[in-house]
């Protein structure tokens, strides 16, 4: 039983090749029989196994360093690198995050939760080394699941070149992220044109070593022992199958990107409400079959966003541009100024990293532009890296733009809807998980008034899904007080708030920048207090959301806490 023995990852590198298989095939059992039970990223972990062993037979992490791009498939590597037992953890509140994290662990040398940031953050490493005259040290940069179709690792490649930097880049080519990948490059992985994939490679001044089998131990080890005889960077193709195991993940690796805890367990089918992400999936259907200038575009995020069948409807109209958020908006834009109408349905995490495209080239060009932000507000299990906190303060302060924020299916029927004919740039966050009332359908989308009852002293004014929360309030406290959901976020409606003597904002985004700060300042003559409850001035950590909401201080019971503590 080696992995039961290994005290240190540096105990690897004194086993022979025959060891190293029988560890690989322990850490595997390990893997399936931990995440299974516990759930988290399943299938990618299971591609890299023999890969990670292979590394750490070969490099030492005393001096060397490895970062793993995206981070998902880390695990691995975290149970040789003293996280044996902590993987039981894994996503859990005060558990192992289910990224590489700084922070956690002095073997986690980057964190990258976010895709395409292997290769600049193995450069710097690297450069730095070369400043502090360390030519022994190797930086190693694991690029897979669809992080080589992100635009930041164009733009390293295109800057290594002649850079003489200590850069080993490990290209995990199992041609899938969390949907199959797209793009020219993967178009070459998938025919095997390796002549043409070597002469690419090697235009970027890399050596060029592969394709090697990612699950023979002998090949990698070989590989790697080459790489290191060499200066300068280099890139080893490695070939894996995501699953790799695991029968049905192999043949279901969407499926199988992430698993909840207890997956052998079948759930009852009558008693699972939608998500919203399905819900956003029926109703673009039902707005492109009205309307033939919908069109739809997802940053490689076709299943998971919910945008995978209408792609299969229109396959002309609705498109998978890689991980490339930046592109993603533009090429948007580009529609928009031709008199489509774009959906861009995005998460909430991911379109920061395309802020400078939603400001210059939609909302300054005030072209049509519809921004269906997925997984907004906190996100559980994923942690701070996925967290959606920001999107209302910083799509806030752009001119041009309505924000909307549903509580529930029918409206963000409504808001998409209205979205078809508005004319200028819209963004709809809506949170991860079930929706409350998936029922959509509804005759009725005018604009909804909004009345205040007058009624008590205090008033919680609320929106999204914190308006659900608010609304499970009123069943724990023997305060009374009026409450008023607001689905639209910009332009925040005025209202008559001299009745009350105290105003209370609850929304699942940052405090900071955000909707209550929007209601008070176009209130500015209100004499009474305010408090405002949300996501405060720090990371939230992973967990689950229910927890993290008190944690972070606008749960339901933070919202009695804070209801009953002004009376």
């Amino acid at each position: 039983m080696f992995l039961e023995n290994i005290q240190h990852p540096s105990e690897i590198q004194s086993l022979n090749t025959e060891e190293l298989i029988e560890l690989s095939k322990e850490l595997r059992e390990y893997i399936i029989e931990t995440i299974l039970h516990n759930g988290g990223h399943f299938a990618a972990n299971l591609g890299v196994i023999e890969l990670t062993t292979a590394l750490l037979k070969n490099y030492d992490l005393n001096s060397d360093q490895i970062v793993w791009d995206v981070g998902h498939q880390s695990y691995p590597f975290k149970v040789l690198t003293l996280r044996k037992e902590e993987l039981k953890s894994i996503r859990n509140f005060n558990g192992l995050s289910g990224f590489p994290k700084i922070e956690e662990s002095n073997f986690d040398h980057f964190g990258t939760g976010h895709s395409s940031t292997a290769i600049s953050a193995a450069m710097g490493m690297a450069q730095a080394a070369k400043i502090n005259n360390e030519p022994h040290r190797n930086f190693i940069a694991v690029v897979g699941d669809g992080a080589l179709t992100g635009g930041m690792s164009y733009e390293a490649l295109n800057n290594i070149v002649n850079s003489n930097l200590n850069i080993t880049i490990v290209l995990n080519d199992n041609q899938i992220g969390i949907d199959p990948n797209t793009g020219a490059l993967n178009n070459h992985l998938t025919n095997e044109d390796y002549p043409q994939i070597k002469q690419w490679f090697e235009w970027f001044g890399l050596n060029y070593n592969g394709p090697i089998d990612g699950h023979n131990v002998y090949e990698l080890l070989s590989a790697f022992k080459k790489s290191k005889s060499i200066q300068g960077p280099k890139i080893i193709h490695v070939k894996t199958i995501k699953g790799k195991g695991y029968l049905p993940a192999e043949k279901e690796q969407t499926k199988y990107h992430s698993t909840n805890k207890y997956v052998k367990i079948q759930p009852n089918e009558n008693h699972v409400s939608k998500k919203w992400q399905d819900v956003f999936g029926e109703i673009l259907i039902e707005l492109a079959e009205q309307n033939s200038q919908v069109v739809g575009i997802t940053p490689a995020m076709p299943s998971s966003c919910g945008m995978q069948k209408a792609m299969d409807i229109f396959p002309d109209r609705f498109f998978d541009v890689g991980i490339s958020e930046q592109h993603a908006v533009t090429f948007a834009a580009g529609l928009a100024t031709q008199g489509k109408i774009p959906f861009v349905n995005i998460y909430s995490t991911f379109i920061q990293r395309a802020y400078d495209q939603i400001i210059h080239d939609v909302a300054l060009q005030n072209l049509p532009v519809v921004f269906c932000i997925d997984r907004a507000g906190l996100v559980g299990e994923d942690g701070p890296t996925h967290h959606g906190a920001f999107d209302i303060s910083f799509l806030n302060c752009i001119p041009n733009i309505e924000i909307f924020a549903p509580k529930n299916a029918q409206e963000l029927f409504n808001n998409m809807k209205y979205a078809v004919s508005a004319g200028k740039p819209i963004a709809i966050r809506y949170p991860k998980g079930s929706v409350k009332n998936d029922s959509w359908f509804t005759e009725n989308t005018d604009v909804v008034e909004y009345i205040i009852e007058n009624k008590h002293e205090i008033l919680v004014i609320s929106t999204g899904i914190a308006s659900n929360f608010v609304e499970s309030v009123k069943s724990k406290t023997s305060i009374s007080f009026d409450s008023l959901h607001i689905n639209q976020i910009k332009p925040i409606p005025h209202f008559n708030l001299s009745n009350y003597s105290k105003i209370i904002t609850v929304e699942d985004g940052s405090i900071i920048g955000g909707f209550g700060q929007s209601i008070k300042m176009n209130h500015a003559n209100f004499k009474g207090s305010w408090l405002h409850l949300g996501i405060p001035d720090q990371f939230i950590p992973h967990g689950n959301n229910e927890n993290l909401y008190e944690l972070a201080g606008y749960g339901i019971d933070a919202i009695v806490t804070a209801i009953e503590s002004t009376h």
